[in-house]
């Protein structure tokens, strides 16, 4: 039998290596698949763990202590008690307090966070000495200013909760070195009042307002540990929980960057796995084509061993024989090319962890393979041998029972419907909808075929009588072209997944760029620390004069919207802007058009006010001001006015020469007390500030105009009420009766920097609050309105809920105390090499500088990009999976289509003629092929939805690109064209030759 056997496979070359071809082509991408599989998804890891940030990967332990004066022994039994109890590993663990106190010493008492922490001279830039000795301490640049202490100055710190100061003397200011590092990821050590905290020794944690403090136990999880623990999430819950008995509570930013990673494993997994059994049915239904197009040579051999009385298990075996050897031989070609491509596809091999999962699942495709293939190709010589030998001997076989293929095709059909009705409900069945779109294009090829088969015959029939011998003779041979059915449609299938692929592998590229530069804005973008929102809008004017290359940012929150303020200046210069937001000069336009002209600035070091103040009771007016280079705040206070018409006259500190210091607010309040303590204005009292003069060569601040001009002030939306009025060139403050008994301090008065409320572009539905009551914004300490001026579907940064509001404006806003924010410069496309160097020189603190191009490529190391790699991959094997199988069809029909040809040139058929009829019918069958191969894919795409995956994390702010863009499909459906032309020429040159002669 085994000789048998080899004889047949020697003697049948051509049959042989069609079915090794079919073989080796499925077995490689079907090895590839699980091996690129589980790469793609340790390469996501590994890209979701580089773009996260340290509080992502940073576990922190705090408990709240008393250290009944003694710090180190509290800080050394947390850190005894945490890694015991978390039994997870943590790389560099560092230790810390941090107490919430008051500066008593400094004007409003403003909060801050006295802390301690493990190596902080290691991890900051001092411009001083390293705090050491109990006392001593450190702040930042930024604080400095706002807290108007240099060093060597004392800061005295009371707590809340018990009696006593704690002065310390400043011996350095700090700069953060990492600012994004793990070291500064617990918020404690970052500040969470506005203000950057102090930063002692730890024995001045021995002071009794001290004793009462947060002790901090933070580490990080290894990268290794995230990216291979696929428990490590229940694990950290389980510690939670352990921890929590002893009052100590866990917080962890990883659980999100945990579910990130599963998601694109999931991603990965699953779609690389339906695109591999999609391939590896269609090559088990090219398989079968195949062994029916070569079973003509076949017949004669089962009717000489029927007719020597052979068994039909023997010669089913002898059959199989002449299978198996190709098919075994394709398979063991094809796998280890399949190993090779999936290294050059993914970039690398599995993790170790992965390794035996990617061996198991690559032997299970490939066996799937092999096995079906010879199931296929048994089934076919089952129905073969199952003929009487006399129709064996008959050069081709009866019709067959009709109904079997119109069966076949109704159970395609319906299963295409099942999976299409799946893919379209809300809950489709995992795997059915993503081979939704195969099978919708499967169900358009099997109908095409047979419209396909009837107009041929019919056009055949009538271009006949009509003489025209080249397209009714075309027309038949195509129309009774055994199998034709079967191989248009696999061709139709092999087309539709190609151009899908390549859609989809457009749109993902597409999809990822558009996303890149919506998260950030622009196409680069840094971010900043150290200062606040007018030291970097003044730095980055000063960097970048012409207003081309850069333009300042803050990206803050109002509760759960989102707020982006920008320089609306350089807006269209800089921002990657798209249609979606709508008009580029929109916000523009309306701040220009709301914004009044600036007061003079404060330049002097003495500030005078005339006034007249009413009512039963003193009152004192206090006069806030903001430098407009730093940023930093300035407190002039009048102390109480007296009764009637007065002037009085008070220093100012900070503001002295260009470019000065602007006004932001008026703060009314009772008389301070005793204790230098004030209170709300007391009911009744009015104070009319009738003009504000400063020392120097430019006296006047507000004059009779600005105070007359009622568009320039708008009252406080907290405490205590003010009625203001602008009369006869004065400003008249008078406290509203009904808000008596408020609890706020002051009323205030701000200077408007437009007329009427904030211009702002909303994206996505108004907040609830906004439905019922005016437009605030809170997020600068005093609500300010603001006045929707354009709807849009979506905002850069922000996404479909934000707004989008001026900085220049929203920096003129905040009091006392900027309120904080990510602070960025964004950079435009032709931005000089030497921005960053000039923004460091301008006095910014450059942290993280991220581009648009790295966004785009660490998305393209997430799951859904592998899925559209790989499926690409799968298309361009399919298409070469219908060019063989068309090769085959064509090799096989060939020679009784020559001799059919050869009898009608000796009965006078022009060689033109025959030459044309022999390639019309398969060229016409590639044609159609395609264009219905390319409508299947508009019909798939148009039912089932774009083949572009989402993104692991869900983010839909912009549409999806279509995949369905002309260019691409063109390209495509000539690239199939060629191959399959390629093919067809190939397979017919020989006769052609033949009939030339």
């Amino acid at each position: 039998m085994f000789a048998l056997v080899l004889g047949a496979v020697r003697t049948r070359t051509a049959q042989v290596l069609t079915i090794l071809v079919l073989a080796m082509l499925a077995a490689a991408v079907a090895v590839a698949g699980p091996w690129f599989a589980f790469a793609a998804a340790d390469r996501a890891a590994t890209v979701d763990l580089a773009a996260s940030g340290a509080a992502e990967r940073a576990v922190s332990a705090v408990r709240d202590v008393n250290t009944q004066g003694d710090p180190r022994a509290a800080l050394a039994e947390l850190g005894r008690q945490v890694p015991d109890t978390l039994r997870l590993p943590l790389k560099d663990p560092v230790t810390g307090l941090s107490a919430l106190l008051s500066a008593r010493s400094v004007a409003g008492a403003p909060q801050l966070r006295t802390d301690y922490r493990d190596g902080f001279c290691d991890h900051v830039r001092l411009t001083g000495r390293c705090p050491s000795a109990p006392g001593e301490a450190a702040v930042s640049e930024e604080a400095a200013r706002r807290l108007g202490v240099t060093t060597g100055g004392t800061l005295t710190l009371q707590s809340s909760v018990v009696s006593g100061t704690v002065p310390v003397r400043v011996v350095a200011r700090y700069q953060r070195l990492d600012p994004d590092g793990p070291y500064w990821s617990d918020e404690l050590f970052r500040g969470t009042t506005g203000l950057d905290p102090v930063f002692v020794p730890v024995d001045t944690f021995r002071a009794r307002p001290l004793w009462g403090a947060t002790a901090a136990y933070d580490g990080v999880l290894p990268d290794d540990l995230i990216r291979g623990d696929r428990d490590l999430a229940a694990k950290l819950t389980a510690a939670d929980n352990r921890l929590g008995v002893t009052e100590v509570r866990l917080a962890t930013g990883a659980r999100p960057l945990l579910e990130t990673i599963r998601r694109d494993r999931s991603t990965a997994l699953r779609g690389v796995l339906t695109a591999g059994v999609q391939l590896v049915i269609l090559t088990w239904f090219a398989i079968g084509l195949a062994g029916r197009y070569t079973s003509r040579d076949r017949r004669s051999d089962a009717a000489l061993l029927k007719l020597r009385g052979v068994s039909r298990a023997g010669t089913l075996r002898l059959a199989w024989g002449q299978h198996l050897v190709p098919l075994a031989l394709g398979v063991l070609l094809g796998a280890p090319a399949g190993w090779l491509l999936a290294r050059a596809l993914a970039g690398g091999v599995p993790a170790a962890g992965d390794r035996s999962a990617a061996l198991t699942w690559s032997a299970i495709a490939a066996g799937a393979v092999l096995l079906g293939g010879l199931a296929v190709l048994a089934a076919v010589e089952a129905a073969l041998l199952g003929k009487p030998v006399a129709a064996l001997l008959r050069p081709a076989g009866g019709p067959g029972n009709p109904w079997w293929p119109v069966l076949a095709d109704a159970v395609l059909l319906a299963i295409a419907a099942a999976a299409l009705f799946q893919a379209r409900s809300g809950s489709p069945v995992v795997g059915v909808d993503a081979a939704a779109p195969a099978l919708v294009a499967l169900a358009v090829g099997l109908l095409a075929a047979r419209l396909l088969g009837r107009a041929a015959a019919r056009t055949g029939r009538v271009a006949l009588r009509a003489g025209r011998l080249r397209l009714g003779l075309s027309a038949l041979q195509l129309s009774r072209s055994a199998g034709a059915e079967r191989v248009f449609a696999l061709l139709v299938v092999g087309v539709a997944l190609f151009v899908t692929a390549a859609g989809a592998q457009w749109g993902e590229r597409a999809a990822r760029a558009e996303r890149g530069t919506a998260d950030l804005g622009a196409v680069r973008v840094l971010t900043v620390s150290g200062t606040n929102r007018t030291g970097l809008v003044e730095a980055v004017r000063r960097a970048d004069p012409g207003g081309r290359a850069a333009m300042a940012a803050v990206v803050s929150r109002d509760g759960v919207l989102r707020i982006l303020e920008v320089d609306t200046t350089r807006l269209a210069a800089v921002a990657a802007w798209r249609p979606a937001y709508g008009p580029v000069g929109t916000l523009p336009a309306a701040t220009a058009a709301a914004r009044l002209p600036d007061l003079p600035a404060v330049t002097g070091d003495r500030l005078t006010l005339r006034f007249r103040r009413d009512g039963p009771a003193p009152v004192a007016l206090t006069l806030t001001l903001r430098h407009e280079a730093t940023g930093a705040p300035v407190t002039v206070g009048f102390g109480a006015l007296a009764a009637g018409e007065g002037t009085v006259t008070a220093p100012v500190s900070g503001c002295a020469g260009a470019p000065g210091c602007r006004i932001v607010s008026w703060t009314l309040t009772s008389a301070p007390d005793r204790n230098g303590n004030t209170g709300p204005p007391p009911d009744g009292a009015a104070v009319t500030i009738r003009e504000l003069t400063q020392s120097g060569p430019e006296p006047a601040v507000l004059d009779r105009a600005a105070l007359g001009d009622i568009t320039r002030w708008r009252p406080g939306t907290l405490g205590a009420a003010l009625d203001v009025a602008a009369t006869d060139g004065a400003l008249r403050l008078v406290t509203d009766a009904n808000a008596s008994g408020l609890s706020h301090v002051g009323a205030q008065v701000w200077a408007a920097g437009t007329r009427g409320p904030l211009p702002v572009v909303l994206a996505g539905a108004e907040p609830d609050e906004w439905r019922y009551s005016d437009a605030l914004l809170g997020a600068y300490g005093e609500p300010a309105p603001v006045q929707v001026t354009r709807a849009v579907d979506a905002l850069p940064v922000v996404g479909r809920s934000g707004v989008l509001i001026d900085l220049d404006v929203t920096r003129r806003l905040a009091g006392a105390g900027d309120p904080g924010g990510d602070l960025q410069v964004w950079l435009a496309p032709g931005a000089p090499p030497g921005i960053v160097d000039a923004l460091v020189a301008a006095g910014l603190t450059v942290g993280t500088d991220t581009t648009a191009a790295a966004r785009q490529e660490r998305l393209g190391g997430q799951g859904p990009a592998a899925v559209v790699r790989f499926a690409l991959l799968a298309g361009a094997a399919a298409l070469l999976l219908a060019a063989a199988t068309v090769a085959t069809a064509i090799t096989a029909e060939r020679r009784s289509l020559g001799e059919q040809l050869h009898d009608l040139r000796r009965q006078g058929l022009p060689a033109r003629v025959a030459i044309t009829v022999s390639f019309a019918g398969p060229a016409a069958m590639i044609l159609a092929g395609v264009l219905i191969g390319v409508l299947a894919t508009l019909v798939s795409v148009g039912l089932t939805g774009s083949p572009v995956p989402a993104f692991t994390d869900g983010w839909r702010v912009l549409p999806a690109p279509s995949p369905l863009l002309p260019g691409v499909l063109a390209l495509a459906a000539l690239g199939g064209l060629a191959l399959l032309g390629l093919v067809g020429w190939l397979a017919l040159r020989r006769l052609i030759r033949e009939l030339a002669r």
